[in-house]
């Protein structure tokens, strides 16, 4: 009997009819959940007589009842839906949908009714299938674009209930053409769903926008298009009109572009870009070059981009000469670059919201690339900048020793500094076990191996804009440095209670320490035998402690990279014995008068900086 009941859903089904077909497949169950003896006595037993067609317990586990199946569509649903917007449009009625909208708009549609008809029907439907249905279904599309002014973009109460293509307000012209095009194109290209900053987040809610500006590059990230609008951009435009375009100047569009997977660029008249009609534009060599020169960003993190706290001091040069209207935003819209999560606090001010956003990088990366800038220091700690703009020029960099140069400049230590073997090894294990610069309540804590300043002296006024002094320092070369700051002069025949230090802050990378995430069961065997880590060594009758040559090589290298030029820190000590950092407006390259002198780098400390 219970192959009737399959032949009809199959036909229903078949025929488009997925109520129907579940209706009956439903009526199969319920009589497969009777069972043998039940359906003997409610029906005519001539048909039943034949036991050999009664349906076995393993025919009943391959289906899913009503409820099982729709649970699991709903588990894809919520998957999918986890990292989406909370609010999309609807583009082909023009309506804005919460997150129940979306789901009953789905689950009262056709490829609902069919997918839910072919789950109860197969048990053994593969996941991925229902996966890719329902990420095809509510795939969605994202626009990056510029702001024409808060009054004249359509916001949440101006299209809450309305509808998107029905919009006529003569005082947002502008951005009532913008979200109606954007639907129109969105829709004609084959996306459901569309997402636009502007009236898709209730900005008069914080938790929401706390919620949304945290979790925007993840929207962006997993958005199956980025349609990248230039309003300043004219149809027909040559080469170079999208790095002129005033949308390349706003903070906001960098995690915009860097974020998504797939993105197209459109000119004002909502036409492609330089006539590219490809799918994706991050496959256009001739458009990523154009972004490439224009932003600085190289081209591999354009096209596939990995947000995270690594090479810190690079992305925060990205976002440096980038503009945001409302001063915070230029720390928030780095969050997700930085793949970090912090509260937003509008009105906490610029300062305040970049330090937060330093403060987590070094928390979490223990780099101190971030603290590699120039200009004014911020009032959240001294060893931060004031303002993003600080990273605009690269930092320094020395430049590489080839290897020959290194054991060249190795043999002239171990020839010109008896001992300096044993220093080296001695300063090593110091600096090994010195862990990254922390942050604590606003204080930064920092290794650093510091150099005493014994004379400031300010050269006589000339041109410039701030006073030039001249420094010196126990170990150190003589230097000058130029700085708003007004310093106290002072040399050894006039000294002052007051102490100022130029310092050389940690890093770690100096120890070449091997990675072991890295380091393979071949590797492990190439290294150097028992003869020269194991055996001990006869002399005379005596044994000598095994020779560790590969430590006295990293020792050796540390001191030769720690000869050469650095830069450096100027440190000016306060009242309580904390110090702060004295600004400068341009590096600080210091460097040992005496490249020998191992004993002259010894005396590394943390100190606590404000």
């Amino acid at each position: 009997m219970y192959f009737g009941y399959e032949l009809e859903r199959a036909a229903l089904h078949g025929a488009g009819r997925y109520d129907e077909a579940s209706e009956a497949f439903k009526t199969m169950l319920s009589k497969l959940d009777e069972g043998p003896d039940a359906q003997i006595r409610s029906k005519d037993r001539i048909t039943y007589a034949l036991k050999s067609l009664t349906p076995s317990p393993e025919l009943r586990q391959q289906y899913l009842t009503p409820s099982e199946a729709e649970d699991a569509i709903l588990k894809a649903i919520n998957g999918q839906l986890e990292n989406a917007p909370l609010r999309l449009l609807h583009t082909r009625t023009g309506r804005l949908c919460d997150r129940a909208a979306q789901i009953h708009e789905f689950t009262t549609s056709p490829k609902y009714k069919k997918l839910l008809s072919l789950t109860m029907k197969h048990a053994d439907l593969q996941t991925d299938h229902i996966t890719e249905v329902v990420g095809k279904y509510f795939r969605c599309v994202m626009l990056s674009h510029r702001w024409e002014g808060s009054s004249k973009e359509p916001q949440l109460h101006d299209i809450q209930d309305k509808t998107v293509y029905n919009l006529n307000n003569p005082l947002q012209v502008g951005g009532i053409i913008k979200l109606q095009s954007f639907c129109t194109v969105a829709r004609g290209i084959g996306f459901r769903w569309a997402w636009i900053d502007t009236c898709c987040i209730d900005q008069n809610s914080n938790v929401e926008l706390q919620k949304s500006l945290n979790s925007m590059f993840v929207w962006y990230r997993h958005s199956a298009l980025t349609i990248v609008y230039l309003s300043d951009v004219p149809p027909s435009s040559n080469p170079g009109a999208l790095a002129r375009s005033v949308w390349n100047t706003r903070g906001w569009t960098v995690p915009e572009f860097l974020a998504p997977k797939v993105i197209l660029f459109y000119q004002n008249d909502w036409t492609p870009y330089l006539d590219d009609r490809s799918s994706n534009h991050k496959q256009s060599r001739a458009i990523m070059q154009e972004l490439e020169d224009a932003t600085g960003i190289d081209l591999g993190a354009l096209i596939t981009f990995t947000p995270g706290v690594t090479d810190a001091r690079e992305k925060l040069r990205w976002a440096s000469t980038r503009i945001t209207t409302l001063q915070e935003d230029i720390a928030y819209s780095l969050f997700g670059i930085f793949s970090v999560h912090l509260p937003i606090i509008y009105g906490e001010r610029r300062q305040n919201a970049l330090g937060r956003l330093l403060e987590e990088i070094v928390a979490q990366s223990g780099d101190i690339s971030a603290l590699d800038w120039v200009g004014r220091s911020s009032e959240f700690n001294s060893c931060l900048p004031a303002d993003i703009t600080a990273y605009e020029n690269p930092p320094f960099t020395q430049s590489s020793l080839s290897e020959e140069e290194m054991q060249t400049t190795i043999s002239s230590l171990r020839d010109s500094a008896p001992g300096v073997v044993e220093l080296a090894l001695s300063l090593y294990s110091i600096l090994e076990y010195y862990k990254a610069p922390r942050f604590a309540h606003r204080r930064l804590h920092l290794p650093c191996i510091p150099f005493t300043v014994t004379e400031i002296r300010r050269r006589p006024q000339s041109q410039e804009t701030y006073p030039t002094y001249e420094i010196k320092a126990d170990g150190l070369r003589d230097m000058e440095i130029t700085t708003e700051d007004r310093l106290i002069q002072f040399s050894r025949t006039r000294p002052i209670r007051q102490t100022f230090l130029l310092v050389r802050p940690w890093n770690r990378h100096l120890l070449e320490m091997p990675d072991f995430t890295d380091q393979s069961v071949e590797e492990s065997s190439s290294l150097p035998g028992p003869d020269i880590y194991d055996s001990p060594h006869e002399t005379h009758g005596e044994t000598e402690p095994p020779v560790d040559l590969e430590s006295h090589s990293r020792a050796l290298r540390l001191i030769v990279r720690l000869g050469r030029p650095f830069g450096a820190f100027l440190l000016a000590q306060q009242r309580g014995g904390e110090y702060k950092r004295v600004a400068a407006d341009h590096d600080i390259i210091a460097e040992v008068r005496d490249k020998t002198s191992v004993r002259s780098m010894m005396g590394i400390k943390t100190l606590e900086i404000l």
